[in-house]
Protein backbone atom coordinates (compact mmCIF):
# COMPACT_ATOMS: atom_id res chain seq x y z
CA UNK A 1 0.00 0.00 0.00
CA UNK A 2 2.82 2.41 0.84
CA UNK A 3 4.47 1.70 -2.50
CA UNK A 4 1.20 2.32 -4.31
CA UNK A 5 0.66 5.58 -2.47
CA UNK A 6 4.21 6.77 -3.12
CA UNK A 7 3.99 6.03 -6.84
CA UNK A 8 0.55 7.59 -7.05
CA UNK A 9 1.79 10.65 -5.18
CA UNK A 10 4.80 11.00 -7.45
CA UNK A 11 2.76 10.74 -10.64
CA UNK A 12 0.15 13.23 -9.43
CA UNK A 13 2.73 15.71 -8.19
CA UNK A 14 4.67 15.56 -11.45
CA UNK A 15 1.49 16.30 -13.36
CA UNK A 16 0.35 18.93 -10.88
CA UNK A 17 3.67 20.76 -11.09
CA UNK A 18 3.16 21.33 -14.81
CA UNK A 19 4.97 18.39 -16.36
CA UNK A 20 3.97 17.51 -19.91
CA UNK A 21 2.33 14.16 -20.58
CA UNK A 22 5.34 12.69 -22.37
CA UNK A 23 7.56 13.24 -19.30
CA UNK A 24 5.54 10.76 -17.23
CA UNK A 25 6.80 7.35 -18.31
CA UNK A 26 5.26 4.45 -16.37
CA UNK A 27 7.58 1.48 -16.52
CA UNK A 28 6.57 -1.12 -13.93
CA UNK A 29 3.27 -2.97 -14.02
CA UNK A 30 2.20 -1.07 -10.90
CA UNK A 31 2.98 2.29 -12.50
CA UNK A 32 1.14 1.32 -15.66
CA UNK A 33 -1.96 0.36 -13.68
CA UNK A 34 -1.85 3.70 -11.87
CA UNK A 35 -1.44 5.54 -15.15
CA UNK A 36 -4.41 3.60 -16.52
CA UNK A 37 -6.37 4.62 -13.43
CA UNK A 38 -5.71 8.24 -14.30
CA UNK A 39 -6.84 7.66 -17.87
CA UNK A 40 -10.01 6.01 -16.58
CA UNK A 41 -10.80 8.88 -14.23
CA UNK A 42 -10.26 11.40 -17.03
CA UNK A 43 -12.32 9.41 -19.52
CA UNK A 44 -15.23 8.55 -17.26
CA UNK A 45 -15.43 11.82 -15.34
CA UNK A 46 -14.41 14.50 -17.82
CA UNK A 47 -14.24 12.54 -21.08
CA UNK A 48 -17.00 14.65 -22.59
CA UNK A 49 -14.72 17.68 -22.26
CA UNK A 50 -11.78 16.16 -24.13
CA UNK A 51 -9.94 18.91 -25.97
CA UNK A 52 -11.65 21.70 -24.02
CA UNK A 53 -9.03 22.30 -21.32
CA UNK A 54 -5.56 23.71 -21.94
CA UNK A 55 -2.38 22.27 -20.43
CA UNK A 56 -2.38 24.94 -17.72
CA UNK A 57 -6.02 24.18 -16.88
CA UNK A 58 -5.32 20.44 -16.74
CA UNK A 59 -2.44 21.18 -14.36
CA UNK A 60 -4.84 23.01 -12.03
CA UNK A 61 -7.37 20.15 -12.19
CA UNK A 62 -4.57 17.69 -11.41
CA UNK A 63 -3.40 19.82 -8.48
CA UNK A 64 -6.90 19.82 -7.01
CA UNK A 65 -7.16 16.08 -7.59
CA UNK A 66 -3.84 15.52 -5.84
CA UNK A 67 -4.87 17.68 -2.88
CA UNK A 68 -8.14 15.79 -2.51
CA UNK A 69 -6.63 12.31 -2.87
CA UNK A 70 -3.66 12.96 -0.59
CA UNK A 71 -5.66 14.89 2.00
CA UNK A 72 -3.43 17.93 1.60
CA UNK A 73 -4.52 21.41 2.58
CA UNK A 74 -6.53 22.68 -0.40
CA UNK A 75 -5.66 26.00 -1.99
CA UNK A 76 -9.36 26.91 -2.37
CA UNK A 77 -12.54 26.17 -0.44
CA UNK A 78 -14.72 23.45 -1.96
CA UNK A 79 -17.63 24.78 0.08
CA UNK A 80 -17.27 28.10 -1.72
CA UNK A 81 -16.44 26.98 -5.24
CA UNK A 82 -18.14 23.56 -5.37
CA UNK A 83 -21.65 25.01 -5.91
CA UNK A 84 -20.32 26.90 -8.95
CA UNK A 85 -19.09 23.81 -10.77
CA UNK A 86 -22.33 22.70 -12.45
CA UNK A 87 -22.88 26.09 -14.08
CA UNK A 88 -19.17 26.35 -14.95
CA UNK A 89 -19.07 22.94 -16.61
CA UNK A 90 -22.29 23.68 -18.49
CA UNK A 91 -20.65 26.74 -20.04
CA UNK A 92 -17.55 24.73 -20.95
CA UNK A 93 -19.78 22.02 -22.42
CA UNK A 94 -21.45 24.61 -24.63
CA UNK A 95 -17.98 25.35 -26.01
CA UNK A 96 -17.54 21.63 -26.71
CA UNK A 97 -20.89 21.43 -28.50
CA UNK A 98 -20.13 24.46 -30.65
CA UNK A 99 -16.75 23.03 -31.64
CA UNK A 100 -18.26 19.62 -32.38
CA UNK A 101 -20.95 21.16 -34.59
CA UNK A 102 -18.30 23.05 -36.55
CA UNK A 103 -16.11 19.96 -36.90
CA UNK A 104 -19.01 17.74 -37.93
CA UNK A 105 -19.81 19.60 -41.15
CA UNK A 106 -17.07 17.87 -43.15
CA UNK A 107 -17.92 14.44 -41.73
CA UNK A 108 -21.63 14.83 -42.51
CA UNK A 109 -20.79 15.83 -46.09
CA UNK A 110 -18.39 12.92 -46.47
CA UNK A 111 -21.05 10.51 -45.23
CA UNK A 112 -23.70 11.94 -47.54
CA UNK A 113 -21.41 11.56 -50.54
CA UNK A 114 -20.74 7.96 -49.52
CA UNK A 115 -24.45 7.20 -49.27
CA UNK A 116 -25.19 8.97 -52.56
CA UNK A 117 -22.62 6.79 -54.31
CA UNK A 118 -24.15 3.63 -52.84
CA UNK A 119 -27.58 4.70 -54.07
CA UNK A 120 -26.17 5.55 -57.52
CA UNK A 121 -24.74 2.02 -57.63
CA UNK A 122 -28.16 0.54 -56.93
CA UNK A 123 -28.44 0.41 -53.15
CA UNK A 124 -31.82 1.21 -51.63
CA UNK A 125 -32.22 4.04 -49.15
CA UNK A 126 -35.00 4.08 -46.59
CA UNK A 127 -37.23 7.10 -46.04
CA UNK A 128 -35.08 8.12 -43.06
CA UNK A 129 -31.90 8.20 -45.15
CA UNK A 130 -30.30 4.94 -44.07
CA UNK A 131 -29.04 2.39 -46.59
CA UNK A 132 -30.19 -1.15 -45.80
CA UNK A 133 -28.67 -4.07 -47.71
CA UNK A 134 -29.65 -7.67 -47.01
CA UNK A 135 -26.71 -10.08 -47.08
CA UNK A 136 -28.54 -13.24 -45.97
CA UNK A 137 -32.33 -13.36 -45.82
CA UNK A 138 -33.56 -14.75 -42.53
CA UNK A 139 -36.54 -17.04 -42.15
CA UNK A 140 -37.61 -16.33 -38.56
CA UNK A 141 -39.66 -13.62 -36.90
CA UNK A 142 -39.08 -9.88 -37.27
CA UNK A 143 -38.48 -7.85 -34.11
CA UNK A 144 -40.48 -4.80 -33.10
CA UNK A 145 -39.08 -1.56 -31.69
CA UNK A 146 -39.68 -2.72 -28.11
CA UNK A 147 -38.18 -6.21 -28.44
CA UNK A 148 -34.87 -7.37 -27.04
CA UNK A 149 -32.59 -9.02 -29.56
CA UNK A 150 -29.38 -11.03 -29.60
CA UNK A 151 -27.00 -10.14 -32.41
CA UNK A 152 -23.49 -10.39 -33.71
CA UNK A 153 -22.20 -7.21 -35.30
CA UNK A 154 -19.18 -5.31 -36.52
CA UNK A 155 -19.24 -1.52 -36.59
CA UNK A 156 -16.91 0.65 -38.66
CA UNK A 157 -16.58 4.17 -40.00
CA UNK A 158 -16.59 4.74 -43.77
CA UNK A 159 -12.79 4.51 -43.91
CA UNK A 160 -13.20 0.86 -42.91
CA UNK A 161 -11.70 1.27 -39.44
CA UNK A 162 -13.56 -0.91 -36.93
CA UNK A 163 -14.67 0.72 -33.67
CA UNK A 164 -16.63 -2.15 -32.13
CA UNK A 165 -17.22 -5.83 -32.85
CA UNK A 166 -19.02 -8.53 -30.93
CA UNK A 167 -17.61 -10.95 -33.51
CA UNK A 168 -14.07 -10.03 -32.46
CA UNK A 169 -14.98 -10.41 -28.80
CA UNK A 170 -16.47 -13.81 -29.55
CA UNK A 171 -19.69 -13.13 -27.68
CA UNK A 172 -23.01 -11.90 -29.11
CA UNK A 173 -24.72 -8.85 -27.63
CA UNK A 174 -28.27 -8.62 -26.25
CA UNK A 175 -30.13 -5.33 -25.86
CA UNK A 176 -33.48 -3.65 -26.34
CA UNK A 177 -34.15 -1.99 -29.69
CA UNK A 178 -35.47 1.05 -27.85
CA UNK A 179 -32.08 1.45 -26.12
CA UNK A 180 -29.85 1.91 -29.15
CA UNK A 181 -29.25 4.51 -31.86
CA UNK A 182 -32.24 5.17 -34.17
CA UNK A 183 -30.54 3.53 -37.16
CA UNK A 184 -30.32 0.26 -35.26
CA UNK A 185 -33.92 0.50 -34.07
CA UNK A 186 -35.05 0.94 -37.67
CA UNK A 187 -32.65 -1.46 -39.36
CA UNK A 188 -33.17 -4.45 -37.08
CA UNK A 189 -36.93 -4.26 -37.61
CA UNK A 190 -36.32 -4.88 -41.31
CA UNK A 191 -34.52 -8.16 -40.55
CA UNK A 192 -35.72 -11.67 -39.77
CA UNK A 193 -34.06 -14.01 -37.31
CA UNK A 194 -31.21 -15.85 -39.03
CA UNK A 195 -30.59 -12.97 -41.41
CA UNK A 196 -27.56 -10.77 -41.98
CA UNK A 197 -27.61 -7.21 -43.22
CA UNK A 198 -25.44 -4.17 -43.78
CA UNK A 199 -26.64 -0.89 -42.32
CA UNK A 200 -25.15 2.40 -43.47
CA UNK A 201 -26.38 4.90 -40.92
CA UNK A 202 -26.02 8.68 -41.37
CA UNK A 203 -24.99 10.70 -38.35
CA UNK A 204 -28.49 12.00 -37.59
CA UNK A 205 -29.56 8.38 -37.03
CA UNK A 206 -26.35 7.52 -35.16
CA UNK A 207 -24.53 9.71 -32.62
CA UNK A 208 -24.87 13.07 -34.36
CA UNK A 209 -22.39 15.59 -33.02
CA UNK A 210 -21.87 13.80 -29.69
CA UNK A 211 -20.19 10.43 -30.28
CA UNK A 212 -18.97 8.33 -27.35
CA UNK A 213 -15.80 9.92 -25.94
CA UNK A 214 -12.44 8.34 -26.42
CA UNK A 215 -13.19 6.38 -29.60
CA UNK A 216 -12.59 6.84 -33.32
CA UNK A 217 -16.12 8.02 -34.12
CA UNK A 218 -16.00 11.72 -34.97
CA UNK A 219 -18.86 14.22 -34.66
CA UNK A 220 -21.03 13.85 -37.75
CA UNK A 221 -19.74 10.37 -38.64
CA UNK A 222 -21.71 7.99 -40.84
CA UNK A 223 -21.48 4.47 -39.40
CA UNK A 224 -21.53 1.06 -41.06
CA UNK A 225 -22.71 -2.07 -39.30
CA UNK A 226 -22.79 -5.66 -40.49
CA UNK A 227 -25.38 -7.35 -38.29
CA UNK A 228 -26.53 -10.94 -37.82
CA UNK A 229 -29.88 -11.24 -36.04
CA UNK A 230 -29.47 -14.37 -33.93
CA UNK A 231 -32.62 -14.30 -31.83
CA UNK A 232 -35.49 -12.29 -30.41
CA UNK A 233 -35.31 -12.62 -26.64
CA UNK A 234 -38.57 -13.71 -25.01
Amino acid sequence: MNKTLSIFSAVLMVVACGAKQQEVKPETEEEKRLYALGLSVAGNTLGTFKGEFSQDEVDLIAAGFAAGMLEADPAVSLEEFGPQLNEYLQKRFENVQKRQAENSVGEVQKGQEYIDKLVADGAEKTASGMVYTSIVEGSGAQPTATDRVTVHYTGSVISGEVFDSSVKRGEPATFGLNQVIPGWTEGLQLMKVGGKARLVIPSNLAYGNTPPPGGIIKPGSTLIFEVELINIVE
